[in-house]
């Protein structure tokens, strides 16, 4: 049964603020996601930069995405948790909007996702640089116009693209619940543009710093602007009914 609100109560001094608390039990319920993603992030770039400095500078920026947003799906296990739970029906009780749940979700994913990312440069380019090493340019482009923006591109598109199949579907466990596809969705945009890079260089075709940041704007705006369009969209389309407990 949803509770009701009385005098005195949340309506009159506005909904609390959970988002710490969503950060932190997207923390402990996707703990699974976030040590897997970091994990892989730091072995990766571990291993190339054993191998060779310019294997490091030439792969990690590509490959670093891929696993930084299957480290963040935090976020989404926990929302798929409190709709199934009755949870969110109690807090659209007390005030909060579809909106500002979301937001909430989004922003917790978005925390996860920077730990895979500041760990994994950190290990990553420390150990690069400690190998002598020098940190270019070109390798500074890579990582900060494409690895940590399509890291977080990404992150956002599965978590986005996730609590939309959650609301609008009834979950079921394994595969064919969005904490099941969502990491896949979330490769998507960094698989994507490394495939796109992979199949000009096969082809022949010049895969110049232009041509690849080109492509690598273009995946990402994209994203960007597909995950802006949804969350535009909820109050449309995800009507507090469609957030109630599906039991």
């Amino acid at each position: 049964m949803i509770p009701t609100l009385t005098a005195g109560s949340a309506t009159s001094e506005g909904p609390p603020s959970l988002l710490g608390i969503t950060i932190r039990r997207s923390m402990v319920l996707g703990r699974f996601f976030l040590v897997y993603g970091t994990g892989i992030s730091v072995l990766l770039g571990v291993v190339l930069g054993l191998v060779s400095g310019s294997s490091f500078a030439a792969a990690f920026p590509l490959l670093l995405p891929i696993f930084a947003s299957v480290g963040s799906m935090g976020g989404l296990a926990v929302f798929t948790s409190d709709r199934l739970k009755g949870t969110l029906e109690y807090f659209m009780a007390y005030g909060l909007s579809p909106r500002r749940l979301f937001l909430n979700f989004l922003t917790a994913t978005l925390v996860l996702v920077s730990i895979v990312v500041s760990v994994g440069l950190g290990v990553g380019v420390g150990l690069y640089l400690a190998r002598g090493n020098a940190f270019t340019p070109g390798l500074a482009v890579a990582l900060g116009l494409y690895a940590v923006p399509m890291s977080f591109a990404s992150a956002a598109f599965a978590a986005t693209m996730g609590m939309y199949w959650s609301a609008l579907s009834s979950p079921r466990a394994g595969m064919n619940s969005p904490i099941g596809l969502a990491p896949f969705i979330g490769i998507l945009p960094p698989v994507t543009t490394l495939f796109i890079v992979v199949a000009l260089g096969a082809s022949g075709a010049t895969t110049s710093v232009t041509t690849f940041y080109a492509i690598a704007v273009a995946v990402m705006a994209l994203v960007v602007v597909f995950v802006v369009l949804l969350l535009a969209l909820i109050n449309r389309f995800l009507r507090r009914e469609r957030l109630l407990s599906p039991a």
